[in-house]
Order: C-alpha cells, then sequence, then structure tokens
C-alpha cells in the first residue's frame, strides 16, 4: 500500500511504501536509524541486518542526508516517537543519492541559511512554521467564509498610496506611474460599498528601509472591510476572528507547536473577548512604566508595544490613537475631534501589533476637507472620494499581517522564519 507519513496511523501493523528523503541517519552495529521525511511529516525507520537482503542493508548504507527512495516496511505504534509510529524497514528502492548536501546537523549562521532558504525549507523547524502558517491561512478561510463574508482581490499594481505614505515601490506602466500595493483597504472599501462583507487575502509591498525583526519587504495582509458596522462591531469582528485562527492552530498543529518547543497555555488564554485601553490610557501606562521620554501625540515604537502588552495576558487593544499620527480616512472620534476611531491590537509577549483598523470616514464634506489637508490632489484619489458620493454608509475595516502573527502563534523571534522566501532589506536571493 503506497501511502504518505502523515497517514501511517492508518496502517499499524501493515507493510507500506512511502516515497521520501533521508534527512538524518545513525547507524548502531547491524541496525540503522533512518530519519525519513516526505513533505507530510517525519517518521524513523529502523533496518535490521539480519531481517533484509543485503541489497537493501547495502542500499541503507549508501544513503547521504537528502537522499531520495521508496522505503517499504511495517508500521509500529511507538509512543516514544514524536509522531506515535515507527517504520521497520523491509526494503529500500534508491532514486537519487545526494552528494555533499551544505545544510548538515551541525549549526549554521542566519545568513548561511537564509542563502540557502530553498533547501532549509526542508528541515523539521521550517516545515513545522510553515504549516502552522498554512493552518492560519485555512482558518481565516474558515472564518470569514462561516460570517459571510465575500473573498475579493484588490490590484496589486494601483496609481496611488493607500494612506498617502511615500514607502512605495515605483514602476512605469506604459506612459504612467504606478506602485506595487502597500494595502488592498481602499478597493475593500469599493467591494463592500457592493457586496457588505468582503475580505482580501494576498502579498502588499513597503519600501522601508527597516531591519528589524519584524519587518519584511513583501508580506501577506488579510484585510476585511464592512459596510453598515461601526467600530465596536468591528473589533468583536477582530477578536472573533484572532481567536477562530489560534485555536484552529491548537486543534490541528500539536505535534509541529511541540517541534517548536511553543509554550501552549499561553496560547490557550487566547479567547475573546479582549481587553482595551485607549490611546490616553497606554501613555499614562508606559509613563508609570519608566518611559518618560513618551509623548502624547507620538506613534509607539516596539518598546512601548512590549510593555504595554506586558501588563496583559491576552491580546490587547489600544484604541483612539490621535488623528495626526494615523491615516486621512479614519472616522474622527465623535466626543473628542483630535483622536480617530481605530485600534491596534498588540499580541502578548512582545510580538507587537498584528492588526491595524478603524472606522472609516463615510461623510463626502469631511472626506473632501481630509483630502485637502493631505494634498490628495491626485486624480487617481477621485474614485475613492465617489464612494461617499453615491450611496455612503457607515463602514469599517481592518488589516492583518499574517507574518507576524505566524511569528506570535509560532513563539519564534523573527519574521523571515514565517515566509517560503522572505524579501528583506538586503535579500533578494534565493
Amino acid at each position: 500500500m503506497k501511502t504518505t507519513i502523515s497517514q501511517v496511523h492508518q496502517f499499524v501493523g501493515q507493510d507500506i511504501k512511502i516515497g521520501v528523503w533521508l534527512a538524518n541517519k545513525r547507524s548502531s552495529g547491524k541496525i540503522q536509524f533512518l530519519q525519513l521525511r516526505d513533505g507530510t511529516g517525519f517518521i524513523q525507520g529502523v533496518i535490521v541486518k539480519k531481517a533484509v537482503s543485503e541489497a537493501a542493508w547495502e542500499a541503507a548504507q549508501q544513503l547521504t542526508q537528502e537522499s531520495s527512495f521508496y522505503v517499504y516496511g511495517t508500521v509500529q505504534a511507538d509512543d516514544r516517537a514524536p509522531s506515535g509510529f515507527e517504520l521497520t524497514v523491509n526494503d529500500i528502492e534508491v532514486i537519487h543519492i545526494a552528494e555533499d548536501y551544505p545544510i548538515t546537523p551541525k549549526e549554521h549562521g542566519t545568513e548561511f541559511l537564509m542563502d540557502n532558504r530553498h533547501l532549509w525549507l526542508r528541515s523539521s523547524r521550517q516545515n513545522a512554521i510553515l504549516r502552522i502558517r498554512n493552518e492560519i491561512i485555512k482558518a481565516t478561510y474558515e472564518f470569514f467564509n462561516n460570517e459571510a463574508f465575500v473573498k475579493i482581490d484588490p490590484p496589486i499594481l494601483t496609481g496611488s498610496s493607500a494612506e498617502g505614505t511615500t514607502d512605495l515601490f515605483h514602476t512605469q506602466y506604459f506612459d504612467q506611474d504606478a506602485y506595487l500595493s502597500q494595502s488592498g483597504q481602499l478597493y475593500m472599501e469599493a467591494a463592500a460599498m457592493a457586496f457588505g462583507k468582503v475580505f482580501s487575502f494576498g502579498p502588499t509591498f513597503r519600501a522601508e528601509k527597516s531591519k528589524t525583526r519584524r519587518h519584511l519587504i513583501e508580506f501577506w495582509m488579510i484585510e476585511p472591510e464592512m459596510a453598515f458596522m461601526d467600530h465596536e462591531e468591528s473589533l468583536q469582528v477582530q477578536e472573533r476572528y484572532v481567536s477562530y485562527v489560534v485555536q484552529s492552530v491548537l486543534d490541528n498543529c500539536k505535534q509541529e507547536l511541540q517541534t517548536l518547543d511553543r509554550d501552549v497555555t499561553k496560547l490557550g488564554q487566547v479567547t475573546a473577548p479582549f481587553p482595551r485601553i485607549t490611546y490616553d490610557d497606554a501613555v499614562q501606562l508606559l509613563l508609570e512604566k519608566g518611559f518618560d521620554d513618551i509623548e502624547w501625540g507620538e506613534d509607539f515604537g516596539a518598546p512601548h508595544e512590549t510593555a504595554i502588552a506586558e501588563s496583559f495576558d491576552k491580546p490587547v487593544f489600544i484604541t483612539n490613537y490621535p488623528k495626526d499620527i494615523k491615516a486621512f480616512y479614519m472616522k474622527p472620534h465623535p466626543d473628542n475631534d483630535d483622536v480617530v476611531l481605530c485600534a491596534d491590537l498588540i499580541a502578548p509577549e512582545g510580538y507587537g501589533e498584528i492588526i491595524g483598523g478603524s472606522e472609516r470616514i463615510d461623510d463626502l464634506e469631511l472626506m473632501k476637507q481630509r483630502y485637502d489637508e493631505h494634498q490628495l490632489t491626485d486624480p487617481a484619489y477621485e474614485w475613492y472620494l465617489q464612494l461617499r458620493q453615491y450611496g455612503s454608509v457607515p463602514h469599517s475595516g481592518f488589516g492583518l499581517g499574517l507574518e507576524r502573527t505566524v511569528a506570535w502563534i509560532c513563539g519564534i523571534e523573527h519574521v523571515r522564519e514565517t515566509i517560503p522566501f522572505p524579501r528583506l532589506l538586503n535579500r533578494l536571493y534565493p
């Protein structure tokens, strides 16, 4: 029976065939222990010299790290094994013998591993991280489909900036300027006026010359927009969504979390509702914690977000930021025109902001005023203004950064491991 490592639990005591690569090998005289992987998981294969043919034994001996072959064996239950199963090898059919595989079990530097990212992906750690990423993506689609959202795909090439920033990748679009999208939000607002509740999931690009552990040049965003929904209702969607994603990983990625030595007790606390503090309260909290340099009206940096998060055992919303440090389209607070109806969701354990969202301005005259204040005279913004001219309604939305969320849930330090082929300030290869 031909199967995969992830399905061996169905064949205990039976003979199977799996196409595998050799992750590692050790020998104890007349027994060889083969660490096997097939893309779906990892399992140990044990081959005993006296129990197999001479050809099978010799084939096992010639195997090198990352050699490919078909392994024939009997599935055994084994509580000591990480997967709960082991394979008694009966025969081996070699496909390819790998020579001088560069990534060995010894320690390697980060730059070396990044240069060999196309091979590093094969390791058990990277496999676990990217499987959790896949689970988060799957859970995202499940959540928004269950909540009757429609997936809409915004363009990647745009004629303007979503937030008025200059950190854009410029390109020439025939005879006019164009930019790689930094957010699909403006287009999702248009889609929400047509479909009610929508979400996008796709790549975005920021030309920020940043080298922090939280930043990538190319990253993926989940961006829902919701018509007839106010700021408070949007916060409730956000906390339900994040809770759903975390629970899905806890339910379906137990082995991957174990591979990463992730403390799942902290993830188990991530259930809606989440605590909320205002920007004013956050500034006061930071002052009490000794951040004497923070002043009202300044944005928070990574140390500030970490200090705020330490006061909570769940993700925390920071609401009502000053309008001068937020995007032009955010709706003013009805009781204080100096702040806007927005929130950043800060992950626990020092992982910083994973969601930014707000209620959007729906008043045409106020949006015209914001256009003047931000000098948005480019005709490329005209269509966005028209959304307030033809059937405007209260509406809200948010964006979740996938890679930061993966880093937090996996408990890893740097976002470069959360995406298959990261694009960093100094890295476009492989």
